[in-house]
């Protein structure tokens, strides 16, 4: 659906060593959110993915249609479904093994306070952070996205058009 409303434009390709013009969505169009509907409280509510959620997915259990996915992604600002969306865990494990090495994994990153504040190791309250601790946080702190009200989505997918439109 979102990639429906983009507007045409004309492409020059070379193929087989000739230019040829290709009629092609326009990805270079960029409609967002206002940010003030963002941080109004009342037009969302939040949502924390499970392992194993999609865009789609989510869409489908909150607006019953997988076509609002973009919503989900352009509402939480993620344009990225490997690198802002949360991993499974086995996902994770595998990255930060590919990341720091099998050795590597869980070897002390820093030293964090009572407060979570990173501080030297000599510090009388500080605890050991290691690499696999520290990624599981970036992680986790992927879960939480906000959901554009159902009451909403439709007056929104209705806004998108019209602006792409004009």
């Amino acid at each position: 659906m979102y990639f429906n409303k983009l507007p045409t434009i004309l492409y020059n390709f070379p193929v087989a060593g000739e230019e040829r013009m290709f009629i092609i969505k326009d990805i270079s169009v960029n409609v967002r959110f206002i940010k003030e509907t963002l941080n109004n409280i009342t037009l969302y509510d939040e949502y924390d993915i499970n392992d194993g959620d999609t865009p789609e997915i989510i869409a489908h259990k909150v607006y019953g249609a997988t076509h609002y996915h973009w919503a989900l992604m352009l509402a939480n600002l993620r344009f990225d479904y490997a690198n802002d969306w949360p991993m499974t865990y086995d996902r994770l494990e595998e990255f930060v093994k590919d990341k720091y090495g099998v050795d590597q994994m869980y070897v002390t990153r820093h030293y964090e306070n009572e407060n979570g504040y990173i501080v030297n190791s000599d510090t009388p309250t500080a605890v050991p952070v290691s690499n696999m601790v520290y990624e599981e946080r970036i992680n986790e702190s992927k879960r939480r996205i906000k959901l554009v009200s159902k009451a909403m989505i439709d007056q929104i997918n209705d806004e998108f058009g019209k602006l792409l439109n004009d």
